[in-house]
Order: C-alpha cells, then sequence, then structure tokens
C-alpha cells in the first residue's frame, strides 16, 4: 500500500487522545512508506498528522480546495499540495491518489468523506478498505447503528464488514494489508444500496 488518505476533523477535539493518535498514525505511516493524502489544512487534526508525518520524514500530499485554502490555513510545507475548484474536485482527487482511506475523529465533514467514500466501495467504483481509528470509542454509537442498518436488511453484512474499525493506528494498517474486498455481485444479488 503506497498511500492512505486520512479524513480527520479541523479542529482537535476534546480528548487528548486525539492528538496523540494523529501523531502516531503519522509516524506510522511514514516508517512504513506510506504517502499521506489528506485535506491539506494546517489546524486542527488534519495539520497535527501532517506534521508527524512529515516529522517522521514521510511524503504528505494535500487537497484543499481555494474557498478553504484561507479558512483551513492551507499547509504550505508539504510534499505537494493541490488546490482545487470545489469540494467535489478534493474528494475526487483525494481518491484517485489513494489505496486506501481512514476517517479518524472528526465533525460532519469527516462523516460525510467517509461515507461517501465507502459507498463508492459498495458499487464498486474502487476496491481500496475504508476504516474507522475509533480513538476512546469516540465511533462506537455510529458502529452500533451500521451493526442496526445491517440487521435491519439496509446493509448487506458483506459491505458491513468491509468497513475495518480498529482502536489503534497499527491494529488498523495492518488490517489494510489483509484486505480482501466483498465480491463485485453483492449489491446485485441483495438489492442493496
Amino acid at each position: 500500500m503506497k498511500s492512505i488518505c486520512v479524513y480527520c476533523g479541523s479542529n482537535a477535539g476534546q480528548d487528548p487522545a486525539f492528538l496523540e493518535v494523529a501523531d502516531r498514525l503519522g509516524q506510522i505511516m511514514a516508517l512504513r512508506g506510506i504517502e499521506l493524502v489528506y485535506g491539506g489544512g494546517r489546524v486542527g487534526l488534519m495539520g497535527r498528522i501532517a506534521d508527524a508525518t512529515l516529522a517522521a520524514g514521510g511524503r504528505v500530499v494535500g487537497v484543499i480546495p481555494e474557498f478553504l485554502a484561507l479558512k483551513e490555513i492551507a499547509h504550505m510545507e508539504l510534499t505537494t499540495l493541490h488546490v482545487v475548484k470545489s469540494m467535489h474536485a478534493r474528494k475526487a482527487k483525494m481518491e484517485q491518489l489513494s489505496e486506501g482511506f481512514i476517517a479518524m475523529p472528526g465533525g460532519i465533514g469527516t462523516m460525510e468523506e467517509m461515507f461517501e467514500i465507502w459507498t463508492w466501495a459498495q458499487l464498486g467504483q474502487h476496491r481500496h478498505p475504508v476504516g474507522l481509528l475509533n480513538v476512546n470509542g469516540y465511533y462506537d454509537e455510529l458502529v452500533a447503528f451500521l451493526d442496526k442498518m445491517t440487521e435491519q436488511g439496509f446493509l448487506a453484512p458483506e459491505h458491513r464488514g468491509a468497513l475495518i474499525v480498529a482502536d489503534r493506528p497499527t491494529k488498523l494498517l495492518d488490517a489494510f494489508e489483509a484486505y480482501k474486498p466483498p465480491p463485485a455481485d453483492v449489491r446485485i444479488k441483495t438489492g442493496q444500496t
């Protein structure tokens, strides 16, 4: 795996563990030679993981839309920074550059990006792993709701199982390396999207 996109908050959140895990994930990705692709900002968890990856000798590619370059304070010390026209262009570019996708703690933007890229996987638009880095149980309620969606017949078990959930960066990255996507015909057989 050469590159992973990390979605995360432009804020740091309340739990100091979020910053610690951003540091750790950035360091591990750099040590494994995995390029970080992310939203291009200098602030919050976004800036923290970028700085940690760079400090450990890793490569970091940011993708930020023009209108957010000032608001999120574009990180100008990255290996590469792509400034694009829109959020749609940002997400498409991040997908093109990445071989896996991780959602760390974040807000509605992080959720929107993670759900869209997971939906693209379900629809066969890519065959890469998607995962939640569940720091200190941040995503516990979401995981329970996804399990309810599966129980109620709105999410195929194969697609629910394709979302990898782990509480530590090393565990998540190891699961990414072992990832096998669900069969391409699952959606057709079950009628679920």
